[in-house]
């Protein structure tokens, strides 16, 4: 987004924009900015972990958002083979929904299976990429996540 030189502060839409983001970023998200081979931002992805979930929301234009949450477990969050909620738009109708968006799943679903709390981190294993490395039990998760 840019603003011209007149301009001593973004548009009123813009500054939800970066309220929302930081909204997530005072909720626990992380994010990355994954780049391409030639080094440009192809998105910003931002990732939580809490409780026995996951949540990633992956914004690559204003009008192309895509967030979801996942289980815990999940052997790939970029991809994952189980969604438990997702929402797609516009930066502000899924960033809002992400918001609104209760931290624990209805009902203690996951709990109720046996699933557990997860914990953990992102490492840097080469140029662009990171790994999710679990701390629970003592093992290590090997997720792929999204570059730095």
């Amino acid at each position: 987004m840019t603003f011209s030189a007149e301009t001593t502060a973004p548009p009123a839409e813009a500054r939800g924009m970066e309220e929302r983001l930081h909204e997530l970023i005072s909720r626990g998200y992380q994010f990355v900015h994954p780049t391409d081979a030639e080094g440009a931002v192809v998105a910003v992805v931002g990732v939580r972990v809490h409780d026995d979930v996951v949540d990633v929301v992956k914004l690559h234009a204003e009008n192309d958002v895509h967030a979801v949450r996942m289980p815990g477990d999940e052997a790939d969050i970029m991809a994952p083979d189980t969604v438990l909620w997702q929402s797609t738009g516009t930066v502000h109708e899924v960033l809002d929904k992400l918001i609104a968006l209760p931290d624990e799943y209805p009902s203690g679903a996951l709990a109720s299976s046996g699933a557990s709390a997860v914990n953990g981190c992102w490492v840097p294993v080469g140029t662009g990429t990171s790994t999710w490395l679990r701390s629970s039990g003592g093992d290590s998760g090997g997720r792929s996540g999204p570059s730095r």
